[in-house]
């Protein structure tokens, strides 16, 4: 018997990828599929549904119904409903792709190429909650799991550049006008003319800075120790999915990029293995990550975003002993999509697991 399936947020950015991979995966044809809406609950419900108008996401009675919930709605929905949801009785599965219940003892982070031994854990013992976890954290792993795998990770260092879509679609509109802004002020003026009038006037209402020719070193609120939420979330949603602790830290960058994150890392290993033998295990570690040749060219084509966003590519080059230091110092540069594998893969895939 089919199991029931309610989806929640599915008109955000993460909502869509889900939808969409969803489709391409035949993922519908398994479940009777319930749409949900927090702000037009009555109205009609896409095709896919198994109902013909649109459920209310705040109405227990309805959500209790279902045998497994997906939530891309947000943290604030996930706070107000998730609680009482469970204080109600309701014991089906609950898919999220928030950051409101990652640190919950209660819930598993989803990455199954990296942690599925965990996920089957967690299963066997009854957990009823998985979450997927930050986009460049998981996109990190994804990227090394190779050599978490044999245990050569003693600590990274990490530097990422996030693309603008990963502050939301209203984000994502304020940098288009940014950018239209800025090409009114440098039309048809010379390199030097634009270099110069480098104080370009632009809206900055919902990012907060000027994007557009600029580059924001802060991503989230501050917390202890003068880290950022975005900084100090990799070092424990790791640990968490790889079920043991790993050291993590650095700077996280937000750019002008449309799609897909990228990492400038250093790791530090555990012990001296040679770099064919590194590159090996990063390139054969599953089949979603490519391994790039540390050449201009290939750098170029496929270190970039263009070469990544709407793939389930995860790109992993620039691989290197650094110069510095002793010689277990390693060199790389990971890039890919994080609405994919940063976000809306992950729960896809474990909803195909349960």
């Amino acid at each position: 018997m089919s199991k029931s399936l309610g989806l929640i947020g599915w008109r955000g950015m993460v909502g869509q990828v889900l939808v969409d991979r969803m489709k391409a995966e035949g993922d519908f044809k398994k479940f009777k599929s319930h749409f949900f809406s927090t702000s037009q609950a009555g109205e009609s419900a896409p095709e896919l549904a198994d109902h013909k108008t649109l459920l209310d996401a705040y109405d227990k009675k309805a959500l209790s119904d279902m045998d497994i919930i997906i939530s891309c709605q947000g943290g604030d929905y996930t706070k107000e409903v998730y609680g009482a949801l469970r204080e109600s009785g309701w014991n089906g599965y609950w898919i999220d792709a928030a950051s409101a219940l990652r640190m919950d003892e209660s819930s598993c982070l989803v990455l199954d190429p990296v942690n599925r031994s965990v996920i089957d854990k967690a299963l066997n013992d009854g957990v009823k909650t998985f979450v997927g976890a930050n986009c460049t954290v998981s996109l990190l792993l994804m990227g090394l799991s190779g050599l978490f795998n044999e245990g050569l990770v003693n600590w990274i260092s990490t530097m990422s550049y996030q693309a603008i879509s990963g502050s939301g679609a209203r984000a994502v509109e304020e940098y288009a006008k940014q950018i239209k802004e800025v090409g009114v002020q440098i039309n048809e003026k010379s390199a030097m003319e634009i270099i110069n009038h480098n104080n370009f006037s632009m809206t900055e209402d919902v990012i907060g800075a000027k994007l557009m020719a600029g580059l924001i070193p802060w991503i989230d609120s501050e917390v202890e120790g003068g880290q950022t939420r975005e900084e100090w979330k990799a070092s424990v949603e790791a640990s968490k999915i790889l079920g043991h602790q790993i050291d993590i830290d650095g700077t996280c960058v937000r750019v002008g990029s449309l799609r897909s994150h990228a990492q400038a890392l250093t790791l530090k290993l555990n012990k001296s293995v040679e770099l064919s033998t590194i590159e090996n295990l990063i390139g054969e570690a599953h089949q979603w990550v490519e391994l790039v040749e540390n050449s201009p060219e290939q750098t170029k084509a496929k270190l970039n975003p263009h070469y990544t966003s709407g793939t389930l590519n995860v790109a992993v080059g620039r691989v290197r002993m650094l110069k510095i230091g002793n010689e277990n110092l390693l060199n790389i540069f990971t890039l890919g999509d994080q609405l994919l594998w940063g976000a809306a893969e992950p729960l896809r895939r474990m909803l195909s697991i349960i």
